[in-house]
């Protein structure tokens, strides 16, 4: 119902008649519709940078289909065997010698090899041999002979496990992604089975606990610096904020090399500790964990300091001094005091480092090597390098809602509104 329909069935103020309600209905729709407009450009915004990139990697996740646009006669064929111990009848391996033959001159081939393989590892080399096989065979001796010159090119077209391979790999929507995401797969007869290489659920595991590490570590350095510039000297304190907001005027490129000249065999950190004589040999510090969590800390340290300096600026020193004035050691003042209030500073630092650590990608590919590599690293890998975009897509969902239920979990247990003072 409209607002001037509204204020017609209101009865109205003394002094004030129905012409002058509709013209107050009016601006008040104005004013909405002019509140609207202001914030248009920053919904449009969210729109195209977040909604829709996060809704299209939800869907790849779920959605590939290439081999049912490669293979639509082959799957059709395939829809009446079942996975059995016996593989498919001569009719299925014969429209599967012809398709191949058709994706072999449209050069195509290689797209449903590497399909293919990764339902089901080593099937690459199979499918492209395969196709330069059948390729030189006319279409006549194809219709006659499909299954043995299949056959003949190579045995595992004999084996069931390579048509139930295709077969999962022609269903243009699936949660196969997920699974193996999280290093399970789909055995012989459908039942969910944890998979015999683990690698995922390791890294998931292996992230979140460099991203707490990282999340303490920030704490235990930024706490004391946030407390210390928010109690000092006006003059002190900007001095200090300078240094730090430095690290956000240097390229993040640039910082992360500096860590690399320090932690290197032959950098500051190894020369120095050989010119006093405290090492004979130099350190193993760079392309580690360790070299990712400090190059990590220091590049976030802001994040954590500047939400603790602007609470603790707000926070009456006034209540410390009345809580020791009453006998309070200074110890068990800031703890009952000083601490819960300066809580949502905390909690506001530690949720920014946390979820930005959980995603960091440049700082460990370039420092951390093998050993210090995150989920992150492995998701650009399956962008950039496997062209898998359906994997990479769902492990960066899963990323998503692991990230949204420690939000919550944070939130509901350890959230500023469960701590009281006193």
């Amino acid at each position: 119902m409209t607002d001037t329909a509204t204020l017609a069935q209101k009865p109205l103020a003394p002094g004030l008649n129905r012409d002058d309600a509709r013209s107050a209905a009016r601006e008040v729709r104005k004013r909405r519709l002019q509140a609207f407009l202001f914030v248009t450009p920053l919904l449009i915004f969210i729109l195209f940078s977040f909604v829709a990139p996060i809704t299209t990697m939800l869907y790849r996740s779920v959605y590939n289909p290439t081999v049912a646009d490669l293979l639509p006669d082959t799957l059709v064929a395939l829809q009446g065997w079942e996975q059995s111990d016996e593989r498919p009848s001569d009719a299925v391996l014969t429209q599967f010698a012809i398709d191949l033959k058709r994706l072999a001159n449209d050069r195509t081939s290689g797209r449903l090899a590497d399909e293919i393989n990764r339902a089901l590892p080593g099937m690459s080399s199979v499918v492209k041999s395969t196709a330069r096989a059948v390729r030189r065979v006319d279409d006549a001796e194809l219709a006659a002979n499909g299954p043995a010159l299949l056959i003949d090119a190579n045995d595992r077209w004999a084996e069931p496990e390579t048509w139930r391979a295709i077969k999962d790999a022609g269903r243009a929507y699936s949660l196969d992604y997920y699974l193996t995401s999280l290093d399970l797969e789909r055995g012989s007869t459908g039942e969910i089975q944890a998979r015999d290489t683990q690698i995922y659920v390791k890294l998931y595991t292996k992230t979140l606990w460099m991203a707490l590490i990282i999340t303490v570590a920030t704490v235990l350095l930024g706490y004391p610096l946030a407390y210390f510039m928010a109690n000092t000297s006006t003059s002190l304190s900007n001095a200090l904020m300078v240094f730090v907001l430095l690290p956000f005027w240097t390229s993040l490129l640039v910082r992360t090399t500096a860590w690399i000249a320090l932690l290197q065999t032959n950098g500051v950190v190894n020369s120095t500790l050989q010119a006093f004589g405290l090492r004979d040999d130099p350190l193993e510090l760079l392309y580690t964990q360790f070299s990712t969590i400090i190059a990590m800390t220091h590049i976030l340290l802001p994040f954590m300091v500047l939400p603790l300096y602007s609470v603790m600026r707000g926070i009456d020193s006034s209540y410390m001094r009345a809580a020791m004035s009453m006998g309070s050691r200074p110890l068990a003042a800031w703890f009952r005091i000083y601490l819960p209030m300066s809580l949502p500073g905390l909690s506001a630092g530690a949720l920014l480092v946390f979820i930005i650590s959980v995603g960091y990608y440049i700082t460990p590919a370039l420092v951390g090597g093998t050993d210090g590599q995150m989920i992150s690293n492995i998701i650009a890998f399956h962008m950039q390098q496997s062209n898998n975009w359906e994997l990479a897509a769902a492990l960066g969902a899963l990323l998503l809602i692991l990230i949204l239920v420690l939000y919550w979990l944070f939130d509901r247990f350890v959230g500023a509104a469960n701590i009281k003072l006193g």
